[in-house]
C-alpha cells in the first residue's frame, strides 16, 4: 500500500481509502466487520465515514454505520491503527438533504457541531477523531450534480467560516478532533476557510472530500490548483461513479441488489451522455485486457492532487479488486485513450 501526506503537518493516509456509506443499510455489521478486517490486512489506514450513514439517508438507519465501526474498534482494540475519519450533516438546503438530523436549525454553529461531534464519538466508541469534516456547505451553492448556481438572497444557513473554524478549533485542543476538512466544497468555499484559518490563527483545513471520476473530473477546474500551491489533499469519493463504470449497468441492466437497482433517487451517473462514456471506458480497458472497475481506480490512484482514493463494496471480492488497483500501473496509451474519450464527453456527470 501506498501512504501519501494529508495537510503539512505529517498526516499520512493509505491511498486507498475505506468508504462505508452501505454499512446499516446494504451490509450488516458482521458485513461490516469482514470488510475493515481485510482493509487492515491490505495496508489501508484510512477509514471514512459520517454521522448522516446509511445512504440513503433515512431516520431509522441513521448513526448505524459509526455504530458498526464502534463494535469493532471495541472488540479488536486497533484504534491506533487507524486513520478515522467523521462528518458532521450539514443543513438542508436541497430536497435529498436529510431533515432528520438536529432539524431546521440545524447548521454549523457551536450547538449543532458540538451535538453532532459527541454524538459520533459516542457510536464510534473513540473519544477522538483524526479528521472531523463538514459534509457539505452550509450555504446555497453547487453541490451533488448542481449544474447552475443557485442566485437566492439571504444568508440561509451560513455560519461565517472564522465561527466554524473557532469552534473546530476548541475540539482540537480538547483533543476530541485531531484534523479538520472539507466536502462537497467550491474553491470560493475552501478559500474563505483557507483565509480565516490564515489570518486568525485558526486551524487550517487539510483535506477536500469530493466526487471524482472518469465521468466527473470538475475538480482538475479551479480545487486542483488548491492541493498544488496549499496542500489541500483530494479524498476521492465515487472513484466508480455509483459502480456505473464497472459496466454493470451498460445496455440498460438492471443487476440484482446493485444499488442503482435498489435505489431510484441516484440519477447523476446514469444519464445518456455519462452511459455512452461508460461504454467507451469499459471498452477501452477490455481492448487493453484490463478490469473496467481497476482502470477507473487505478487512474484516480494516478492524480497528483489525491491523497486518498475511498473505495466502497458490498461483498469482500469487490473490495479485493477494488484494493488491488493500487498496483495497477497505466501505460501511455490507455492514457491517451482516456483523454481522448474524455474530450469527447467532458464531465458528463457534474
Amino acid at each position: 500500500m501506498e501512504y501519501r501526506q494529508l495537510g503539512h503537518d505529517g498526516l499520512k493516509v493509505s491511498l486507498i481509502g475505506l468508504g462505508t456509506m452501505t454499512w446499516g443499510e446494504q451490509n450488516n455489521e458482521a458485513e461490516a466487520h469482514a470488510q475493515l478486517d481485510l482493509a487492515l490486512e491490505r495496508g489501508i489506514n484510512l477509514i471514512d465515514t459520517a454521522e448522516m450513514y446509511p445512504v440513503p439517508p433515512k431516520p431509522e438507519t441513521q448513526g448505524l454505520t459509526e455504530a458498526y465501526i464502534g463494535s469493532w474498534l471495541a472488540k479488536g482494540g486497533r484504534r491506533d491503527q487507524v486513520v478515522l475519519a467523521t462528518k458532521i450533516a450539514g443543513p438542508a438546503l436541497q430536497l435529498h438533504n436529510p431533515r432528520h438530523l438536529r432539524g431546521a436549525a440545524n447548521r454549523f454553529d457551536r450547538a449543532n457541531l458540538t451535538a453532532a461531534l459527541d454524538d459520533s464519538l459516542k457510536r464510534l466508541n473513540t473519544d477522538y477523531v483524526d479528521l472531523y469534516q463538514l459534509h457539505w456547505p452550509g450555504r446555497h451553492t453547487n453541490t451533488f450534480g448542481r449544474l447552475g448556481y443557485p442566485w437566492l438572497e439571504g444568508p440561509g444557513n451560513m455560519v461565517p467560516p472564522e465561527e466554524t473554524l473557532a469552534v473546530l478549533a476548541e475540539f482540537i485542543q480538547a483533543g476530541k478532533v485531531r484534523h479538520i476538512g472539507v466536502s462537497n466544497e467550491t474553491p470560493w468555499g475552501l478559500s474563505r476557510f483557507l483565509h480565516a484559518a490564515d489570518t486568525l490563527g485558526l486551524p487550517r483545513v487539510v483535506g477536500i472530500q469530493n466526487p471524482y471520476n472518469l465521468l466527473n473530473r470538475t475538480f482538475e477546474i479551479g480545487l486542483s490548483e488548491f492541493s498544488h500551491r496549499d496542500g489541500i489533499g483530494l479524498l476521492a469519493y465515487s472513484p466508480l461513479a455509483f459502480g456505473v463504470l464497472s459496466g454493470k449497468y451498460l445496455d440498460q441492466a438492471h443487476p440484482a441488489n446493485a444499488r442503482l437497482t435498489l435505489f431510484d433517487r441516484f440519477t447523476r451517473y446514469t444519464k445518456p451522455q455519462a452511459l455512452a462514456a461508460t461504454a467507451d471506458y469499459v471498452a477501452l480497458a477490455r481492448r487493453h485486457g484490463l478490469s473496467p472497475v481497476q482502470m477507473a481506480l487505478a487512474f484516480v490512484n494516478l492524480r497528483p492532487f489525491v491523497a486518498s482514493n475511498l473505495i466502497g463494496a458490498t461483498t469482500l471480492e469487490q473490495l479485493e479488486e477494488n484494493i488491488a488497483s493500487v498496483s495497477l500501473t497505466l501505460d501511455d496509451e490507455v492514457l491517451s485513450g482516456i483523454e481522448a474519450i474524455h474530450e469527447r464527453y467532458p464531465n458528463p456527470a457534474p
